[in-house]
C-alpha cells in the first residue's frame, strides 16, 4: 500500500515567492504520485503564520484550483517553529509521512525522493542535511557553523547543518504529540523521540523571490531557545564559575590577612575597583542566564496553546 504524504510548508509574508514555489511543490508531488512512490491522497499543506500580506488569499486560491493544495491559517503570527508544529499536528492523523520544508525554494525538493526511499527502508525520521554552505556569506556561514558547535558543546542533540527540512512518520508524530513544551526548538526535540533515523544530503540554492524572514536577531533568539530549552549546562557552567571565583576570593583573603600581619599592605583603589567590577559582571551575567531559565519556566507553567488555527481551506 502506498504511503500518504503531507508536505508541510510554513508561510509568513510569502506573497512574492509562493506563486513560484507552489508550482514546484505541485509538480514534485505529482511526479511522486505518478512514479507510485506515494498515494494520490497526498497533499501539500500550507500553514499561514499570521501573514500581513496576501499569503492567505493565495493559499485559498490554490486550494480552490487543485485538490492537492490545502491550507490552515493561524489566528496570529506565532513564529516559524510553532507554524511547523501546527502543520505537523494537523497532518499526523491524515497521513503516513510528513515532509516539512520552507516556502522559499532554497531546499532541494528533489531530495524528497531519497527521503521517501529511506522511509521505505525502515527509517522513521529522515533529516535533510546541507552538503555545503557555498551560497552563504562568510558571516552567515561562520555564525551558522558556530551555532551548531555551541549546541553540541552545551549538550543539545542536533544534526549538524540540518534545519527543518525533514521527513517524519506519523508514528513518530503520535509520540511527539506528548511533548508539550511551549518553547520550541524542533531540530533539537525531534531526535529526543528516538526511532530509526538517517540523513540525506543536498545543496541549498538562493532564495527564489522575496526577502529572508530570519535576520540575525531571530537566529540569535533561536540559538538561545535551543540551548535553554534543551540543556541545563549553562547553569552548571555558572556553578563552576562561581566555585572558581570563590576559590580565588578565598586565596585573596588569605593573602590579604598575611600581608596585613606582615605590615606590607598598600592602600589603593584600582585593585578594589577591578575586583568589584569583575565580581559584579559575573553576578549580572549569572543572573541573566538564570533569569532566562526562570522566564521559560514561567511560560511553561501557563500551559498556553502553542498555536490556534482560525481557518482551514477544507
Amino acid at each position: 500500500m502506498l504511503p500518504v504524504l503531507y508536505v508541510v510548508i510554513p508561510c509568513y509574508n510569502e506573497q512574492e515567492v509562493l506563486p513560484v514555489t507552489s508550482k514546484m511543490f505541485l509538480d514534485k508531488l505529482k511526479s511522486l504520485i505518478d512514479s507510485k512512490a506515494i498515494a494520490d491522497e497526498s497533499r501539500i499543506l500550507f500553514v499561514n503564520d499570521g501573514s500581513r500580506d496576501t499569503t492567505w488569499e493565495i493559499i485559498k486560491q490554490l486550494s480552490s484550483e487543485n485538490k492537492h493544495f490545502i491550507g490552515i491559517s493561524q489566528s496570529r503570527n506565532r513564529g516559524h517553529q510553532n507554524a511547523v508544529l501546527a502543520g505537523l499536528m494537523e497532518a499526523k492523523d491524515c497521513c503516513d509521512i510528513t515532509i516539512s520544508i520552507d516556502c522559499d525554494g532554497q531546499d532541494d525538493i528533489n531530495a524528497m525522493d531519497e527521503m521517501i526511499s529511506e522511509y521505505k527502508k525502515g527509517n522513521e525520521i529522515v533529516y535533510g542535511v546541507r552538503s555545503n554552505r557555498d551560497t552563504d556569506t562568510f558571516f552567515k556561514r561562520f555564525t551558522a557553523q558556530s551555532f551548531y558547535k555551541v549546541l553540541n558543546t552545551m549538550g543539545v542533540e542536533s544534526v549538524y547543518n540540518h534545519a527543518d527540512y525533514r521527513l517524519i512518520s506519523s508514528r513518530v508524530l503520535q509520540e511527539f504529540a506528548n511533548f508539550e513544551e511551549v518553547n520550541l526548538f524542533l531540530r533539537g526535540m525531534i531526535p529526543l523521540v528516538g526511532f530509526q533515523s538517517t540523513s540525506v544530503y543536498y545543496s541549498r540554492a538562493e532564495r527564489l523571490a522575496g526577502e529572508s524572514h530570519y535576520p540575525l536577531s531571530k537566529m540569535l533568539s533561536l540559538a538561545v531557545d535551543g540551548i535553554t530549552s534543551l540543556s541545563i549546562k549553562p547553569i552548571r557552567l555558572i556553578t563552576g564559575a562561581g566555585i572558581f571565583v570563590a576559590l580565588l576570593s578565598f586565596v585573596g583573603i588569605i593573602w590579604a590577612v598575611v600581608a596585613a600581619m606582615m605590615g606590607a599592605t598598600v592602600s589603593g583603589w584600582a585593585s578594589t575597583i577591578c575586583v568589584v567590577c569583575f565580581i559584579g559582571g559575573i553576578q549580572l551575567i549569572s543572573l541573566g542566564v538564570i533569569g532566562e531559565y526562570i522566564g521559560k519556566i514561567y511560560l511553561e507553567t501557563k500551559h498556553r496553546p502553542r498555536y490556534i488555527i482560525s481557518e482551514r481551506t477544507y
